[in-house]
Order: structure tokens, then sequence, then C-alpha cells
């Protein structure tokens, strides 16, 4: 997972890290839906980085990430605290 400091390799901008629920596009132009997926997003590109590794593992080597959200359980969980 990127660490909170780490930067946009295009803009140079600082990513936004959380967990995403994300729809991958396969090869065979099926997509592939993703709860929790750890990685860090740039507001200013919109690109979504995410570990090769985890990408591997998950079998979405070849796939593309076509849509990213941060995951509801991350903005509850952050309700949750706030509410404390």
């Amino acid at each position: 997972m990127p660490s909170p400091n780490e930067r946009c390799p295009r803009c140079f901008r600082r990513l936004i890290v959380s967990r995403f629920d994300t729809t991958f596009r396969l090869p065979d132009r099926t997509e592939r839906l993703c709860f929790g997926i750890p990685g860090g997003l740039c507001e200013a590109c919109s690109q979504l980085y995410i570990e090769p590794e985890l990408l591997e593992l998950l079998d979405l080597g070849e796939a593309r990430c076509v849509f990213a959200i941060e995951s509801d359980l991350v903005l509850q969980e952050e309700a949750w605290s706030s509410a404390e």
C-alpha cells in the first residue's frame, strides 16, 4: 500500500491513501468488482496506484481499472471516530 507521503509519478502531488472499491476491465472485456483495495489516488490525474504484487495476487495483472471510489467502510470508520 502506498505511504501517505507518497507522490503521484505524473504530477508529483500527494496521493490520497485509503481503501477503494474498484471495477477492473479484463482483456476479454468482462469486468470484475473488487472491494476495499488498498491504494493511492491522485485527485489531479485521476490515477489509482495499487501494489503490483496485489494485482498479481488478485489475477488482475492484465486488467485496467475503469472506476474507483473510496470505500464506504473507510468513510463509515471516519464518521464513527469523529463522532466519539
